[in-house]
């Protein structure tokens, strides 16, 4: 099984313009990304609209490709970086033994172990889509169970599988509580596949693209993980990634 990593990085965000060129204590938000990919993935490459970001990963020597700007999700990008990056006869040989991992360019902490996690889900033969999960332990305030900024996520703990996510606070069959971390992993032959299904209502509803992919019939299995992650949606999300480092980078 071949895995390349694909980071996608847009320079427009609503809450947080830029935001993968702001800096973390002397590195910015992309570069941290990268390097910590890097650390589980012999291939890594970002995927931006823009040539401030290009210019910048290409700064620090990392991997990156040109993709179009009108891109409604990370997960098209990912598919056109790809593309870019192999050739139609390698894809044609590879493509049912290739996982593209789709990190988020806003999760500058991604540990190489969560990333492993993805991974393994691929031992098993039916994994299409994976993603990962965390538990909400009593550290996590009935605030943070009830942001709809963070989604979450209901799966089946017998067959590994996902059943929904949602922005609302949802429950696993035995009352436990899991937030969606959105690193997702595809066989490359299913990533071709998903990023040409229409949205769905369920996925307009909710702002979330992978409700398409349940709603269509694809199985998307899950890697748990214990790992506090810190995703920068605004400028406050910022600070606390800066103070979070000073303490424990």
């Amino acid at each position: 099984m071949k895995f390349i990593g694909i980071i996608p990085a847009r320079f427009a965000s609503t809450r947080f313009p830029g935001k993968p060129l702001a800096e973390i204590c002397g590195k910015t938000v992309i570069r941290r990304v990268y390097e910590q990919a890097c650390k589980a993935l012999e291939t890594v490459v970002v995927a931006t609209d823009d040539e401030r970001i290009y210019d910048a990963v290409e700064a620090f020597s990392g991997k990156v490709v040109m993709t179009r700007p009108d891109h409604k999700c990370g997960t098209d990008r990912c598919l056109e970086a790809y593309t870019a990056i192999t050739t139609p006869a390698w894809r044609e040989q590879n493509d049912t033994d290739t996982v593209i991992i789709n990190i988020q360019g806003d999760e500058p902490f991604i540990q190489p172990e969560q990333i492993e996690a993805l991974m393994k889900c691929f031992d098993n033969e039916q994994t299409q889509i994976a993603t990962l999960v965390r538990p909400y332990t009593d550290k996590d305030s009935k605030a943070d169970l009830e942001n709809v900024n963070t989604p979450k996520v209901e799966w089946d703990k017998t067959t590994g599988e996902a059943k929904m996510f949602s922005r609302e606070v949802i429950a696993c069959a035995d009352g436990s509580h899991y937030r969606h971390i959105g690193i997702y992993a595809y066989r490359a032959d299913v990533l071709g596949q998903i990023t040409k299904l229409p949205q769905s209502p369920l996925e307009i509803k909710e702002r979330l693209e992978q409700l398409r992919w349940l709603e269509n019939g694809y199985r998307i299995f899950v890697g748990v993980t214990d790992t506090q992650t810190i995703g920068i949606d605004t400028p406050e999300d910022l600070e606390k990634a800066i103070n979070w480092y000073k303490y424990n980078g």
